[in-house]
Order: C-alpha cells, then sequence, then structure tokens
C-alpha cells in the first residue's frame, strides 16, 4: 500500500518514533508498504517552526534529506491538487490538512493521519 503521512506523523516518524501510534508504526515499519511526504508537510514545519511552535523544531533541509535516504518518495503540490481542495467539504480549515486529503485523492494515495478531524474527510484516508 502506498501510504502519504501526515505532517504530525512524518515529524514523529522521522525524530519521535516514540510518539507514533502502535498502528502507524505497525504500518510505516512494513515493508510491503510505500512510504511518501508531501513537499505541503515541509512547507508547514517551515512556517510553524518560524512561528516557534515547539513541535516543529527541526531543520526542514536534513528532515527532507533524511526522508529521501530512507526510501521516502516526495510527492509535490501541483495544480491538480490545488484544484482538488475546492471539491472538499468544509470540515477543516488547516490548508496543510486539505492539501494533503486533496493529493491522497488525486494520486489514489493512503493518507495516514492521527488527526481525527482530517479523517473525517472522504477519501483514502487512515485514522490510526
Amino acid at each position: 500500500m502506498k501510504l502519504l503521512l501526515d505532517t504530525h506523523l512524518l515529524l514523529w516518524s522521522a525524530g519521535l518514533p516514540d510518539r507514533l501510534p502502535p498502528a502507524a508504526r505497525a504500518l510505516i515499519e512494513d515493508p510491503e508498504n510505500s512510504l511518501c511526504f508531501s513537499a505541503a508537510s515541509l512547507w508547514e514545519t517551515t512556517i510553524k517552526r518560524g512561528l516557534g511552535r515547539d513541535d516543529f523544531q527541526v531543520d526542514v533541509a536534513l528532515l527532507r534529506r533524511g526522508l529521501l535516504d530512507n526510501g521516502y518518495q516526495e510527492i509535490p503540490i501541483d495544480s491538480r491538487h490545488a484544484i482538488a481542495v475546492d471539491s472538499l467539504p468544509p470540515l477543516h480549515k488547516d490548508p496543510f490538512d486539505r492539501i494533503l486529503v486533496a493529493q491522497a485523492a488525486v494520486e489514489g494515495i493512503t493518507l495516514l493521519t492521527a488527526d481525527a478531524m482530517v479523517a473525517c474527510y472522504p477519501g483514502p484516508i487512515r485514522k490510526v
């Protein structure tokens, strides 16, 4: 299965694996699964780090390099993803989460999230 990790799961996977829910850890460690990250997650991390958020204090360039070195596939944001956001119901206002949902839908990738609000969207989303 191809999995797109939401930003928090991505950060936990890369630097705080003990914070991962057991179901997420099992899916991430399963060699049958392909792991992906979105450029949106790096953008979100950069912005929130700049705002001083304690849970986003990571060197984003090192994070990206580490993800790529560990076999994660980067999913860039393109116009199809931006357009797909328009079809999402107004369940959640976070633009980063909304683009991740749109990317998962457009690309046919399962979005893995620990966020109950994100999991309310229709489409290929799995809450852990």
